[in-house]
């Protein structure tokens, strides 16, 4: 190897026309093609026990040659990774390492991939025993690793981190903090927690996946508890045993090893393969025998079911944020495929709406154009969607439920294609005559319907929940339009939250944003239902445009949205339900039991990763705006003995705000104390500004007190020892600024912990603090740092003395504020006020 390196030096890293299979590394420098390296069939770099090899091939499976730079298990020809695989290159393309990584150019010279920005200049690319292909600097530090990028496959060694997720065409493997989610085009079809092998061993949130000779794990974040486990017959130990989990394009999530020259499949998930949703194509029956048919009134056209009669179509899926107006309904019919069936969605999704007849469950799908059929509950008149893509409709004994439904397929008149301004003018004449005829006939019909329904509504006063409201502000068609909106969680009806919540008479906390109230579902499933007040955005529409968004993040450390509630001009959100209340009730209550130090840690880190997801891990950036004890919210299930879960909530929140409603986020009590200078100068908020509350939280959190507070001042050889003890303002900034100067760290926790905290982990998250509560917003670190820092991953940074003192001057400036209560409550807020110059 040291030959090499020399030789590579002196010549420039020349490639040899003859196309060498290189051993471990390879420098700088370097350019490979199939072509280069035909005789090797594209191969130019492999493992130091040659188990896996790094090669621009093509797959043999596609009629034309189309090549991808892989990473490949050389014994049992399994690709593990690779670089381009949506967008293929010819032969004579091109990759290249230099020192700024690897990059991939087709005949053009335009690139097709890359590696990211690097900290340093590339000095190897090496490829390990375990398969990972890593780009090192002189240090011999990582810089890039390809297992930190996984396509379909997971390999023993690596580790799928939560929020990276494997794509196979239209299918994703989800990795959450607590399971494994398989989804087809957005909708999920299977949980790793639904298969009979699987095992919970632990409440906590899991951090990475893991596969091995045993099995598949969930593991927490030390790396050795496991969170969920999927346990596998023994495999055959030798020494070339291979094992890996790998998504198909089929939707199949299996598990394989390779020993003894045989490959076997040793798990599929899900087992059934009825429940995958494309199994049987576009749309297709999946029988009890596990064949496909076309379903009844269809049959097999040109590579798919089609109707039988020649006169009906299918309609296709719109963009979902359209859809048809009212007047469009009528166009459509819908076929019958049976009864005793199932789909894949109705064990994962929340129903259109409960206890209606299956007329109106059709209208629902008709003025929704991303409605393709429906499947109705026959038992509990529950209507569920079959959205964008029909795929599979299995028999009732795969499903998981226990109900039976029908289905039924959405179809489209041949005839209803035609452009009405294409009609003859006798065409158009008798149009209008019919509409002429139906409006006299049809008009006494509806007034008879709209008194009867009036006169219905009365007799039933407010004893239950009334599906169809009548009236041009509340119509279906309004209620369609909403419904048509990608991602929208679960609607409730007023009377549902008023009934869940005793008429809102259990208020478990309040906020500039609302009330917020205890609540139990008929499920018996307890919710949290907020108020929502001081609202900024326009119209329904653009309120459940932004809840969408809202409803579609998720995160351990975030508090779920359930659903949501328009009456009027009010608005209602449905939360998940958190026993233990705020952080600010548990920590600055006196009455309650104190926190101990590793709870404090808990709560610390799990409000950081829920910052860090915010602003980097989710689809649309949110800047949470208000962070503080009372947005930190806890939980205990006693029953099953578990940890303490720390959620954020009130987050995107801010984006329902008009800008100038937005202003409230600086009055708010109990807000001030958190604000970044930049909100005091009305300079630019951005995701900094959440870092400078959550430094503020921090303290607290070490302290277990509000930042600003009031305490007895000891007397002095300046007072008479009979003298009485004056309130004393202490601004605990400053105080852990002055005793991280005097490197004082365990003076500053909280006395009723009787030093039951370790002084390293007290120093850490005081540095840490200080680190967010810099002037400058460029100083602080990103979210994604701190909760590096405080999980020991990455070292923690020196804050900059020169950044920090405006805390001197804010400081100051309290403790010489005239204005006293007994909470200093009052007193703080008159003193911040005055802080736009510090």
């Amino acid at each position: 190897m040291a030959l090499f390196v020399a030789f590579a030096l002196l010549s420039g890293m020349v490639v040899p026309s003859s196309g060498r299979l290189y051993s471990h590394s390879i420098l700088p420098n370097f350019t490979a093609s199939y072509t280069i390296f035909i005789d090797n069939s594209g191969a130019f770099l492999q493992s130091p026990n040659a188990t896996f090899r790094a090669a621009i091939s093509n797959n043999p499976n596609q009629q034309l040659p189309q090549f991808y730079f892989s990473v490949i298990h050389s014994a049992s020809n399994t690709i593990i990774w690779t670089a381009n695989r949506d967008e293929p290159i010819s032969d004579s393309a091109r990759l290249l390492l230099t020192a700024n990584g690897l990059v991939i150019t087709d005949d053009f010279d335009r690139i097709i991939w890359s590696t990211r920005s690097l900290e340093s200049p590339v000095a190897f690319l090496q490829l390990d025993d375990s398969g990972n292909l890593v780009l090192l600097d002189r240090g011999n530090v990582s810089l890039w690793e390809s297992f930190d990028y996984p396509t379909d496959t997971l390999v023993m060694g690596q580790r799928l981190q939560v929020g990276i997720d494997f794509f196979a065409g239209e299918y994703q493997l989800l990795l959450t903090g607590f399971d494994a989610v398989l989804q087809w085009n957005g909708m999920t079809y299977w949980r790793l927690s639904m298969d009979d092998r699987a095992f919970k061993d632990s409440n906590a949130p899991a951090s990475f996946m893991s596969v091995n000779g045993s099995g598949l794990y969930l593991f927490r974040d030390d790396g050795s508890t496991v969170v969920f486990k999927v346990t596998l017959a023994p495999i055959n130990a030798t020494g070339l045993d291979f094992v890996f989990a790998k998504l198909g394009s089929n939707g199949k999530f299996t598990i394989s090893s390779y020993g003894g020259n045989e490959l076997v499949q040793n798990l599929q998930l899900p087992a059934e393969d009825c429940i995958i949703p494309s199994i049987c194509g576009e749309i297709g029956f999946c029988d009890t025998d596990k064949t496909c048919s076309c379903p009844s009134g269809f049959h097999n056209g040109i590579g798919s079911c089609v109707p039988i009669d020649p006169f009906f179509t299918l309609p296709k899926a719109c963009n979902t944020s359209n859809s048809y107006g009212s007047e469009t309904s009528d166009q459509f019919s819908y076929m019958k495929i049976g009864d005793a069936i199932d789909y894949f969605s109705t064990d994962f999704i929340e129903p259109l709406s409960r206890q209606i007849n299956i007329s109106y469950c059709q209208l629902l799908c008709s003025q929704n154009c991303s409605c393709l059929g429906v499947l109705y509950g026959n038992s509990s008149g529950s209507c569920y969607p079959i959205r964008n893509n029909v795929g599979s409709i299995f028999s009732s004994i795969f499903g998981l439920g226990q109900e039976d439904f029908s289905g039924y397929i959405k179809t489209m008149n041949q005839s209803s294609n035609v452009d009405p301004s294409s009609k003859t003018g006798a065409g158009r004449k008798f149009s209008v005559t019919g509409l002429v005829l139906l409006t006299s006939s049809g008009g006494f019909v509806l007034i008879v319907i709209v008194v009867g329904f009036l006169w219905w509504r009365r007799r039933k006063g407010h004893s239950g929940a009334v599906v169809v409201r009548l009236g041009s502000k509340n119509s279906v068609s309004a209620e369609i339009d909403l419904l048509s909106i990608a991602g929208l969680p679960v609607k409730f009806e007023y009377e549902e939250l008023a009934t869940a919540t005793d008429n809102f008479k259990t208020q478990i906390g309040s906020g500039g944003f609302g009330a917020v109230y205890k609540a139990v579902l008929p499920n018996e499933s307890v919710v949290a239902v907020k108020k929502i007040t001081n609202l900024g955005v326009e119209g329904k529409k653009d309120f459940c445009t932004e809840i969408a968004i809202i409803g579609n993040i998720h995160h351990v450390n975030l508090v779920k949205l359930k659903g949501f509630c328009l009456k009027g001009k009010q608005r209602f959100l449905v939360l998940e339900y958190m026993n233990k209340g705020s952080l600010d009730r548990v920590m600055f209550d006196n009455e309650s039991s104190v926190l101990e130090w590793k709870e404090r840690l808990e709560i610390a880190i799990g409000t950081a990763r829920a910052l860090a997801y915010l602003h980097s891990g989710c689809q649309h950036k949110i800047i949470h705006c208000d962070v503080k004890p009372e947005n930190i919210l806890l939980h205990v299930d006693e029953h099953l003995n578990q940890n303490l879960q720390v959620k954020m909530s009130d987050f995107g929140i801010s984006k329902l705000l008009s800008p100038e409603q937005s202003n409230l986020l600086t009055t708010l009590r109990g807000t001030r104390g958190y604000l970044a200078p930049e909100w005091l100068t009305s300079t630019g908020i951005s995701d900094k500004s959440d870092v400078y509350s959550y430094g503020m939280v921090l303290l607290e959190i070490v302290r277990g007190r509000r930042n600003f507070s009031i305490q007895l001042q000891s007397n002095n050889s300046h007072h008479s020892p009979l003298s009485t003890p004056k309130l004393q303002r202490l601004y605990f900034p400053l105080l852990a600024l002055e005793m991280h100067e005097q490197k004082r760290y365990t003076e500053l926790v909280d006395p009723r912990l009787e030093g039951r905290a370790k002084s390293e982990e007290v120093e850490r998250l005081v540095r840490v603090a200080l680190c967010c509560l810099q002037m400058e917003p460029f100083r602080r670190p990103t979210m994604s740092n701190v909760v590096g820092m405080l999980e020991g991953r990455l070292p923690v940074g020196q804050p900059r003395m020169e950044s920090l003192n405006f805390l001197r001057y804010y400081g100051g400036r309290y403790a010489e504020a005239v204005t006293i209560s007994t909470d200093g409550c009052n007193g703080i807020s008159e003193f911040i006020m005055d802080f736009d110059h510090p």
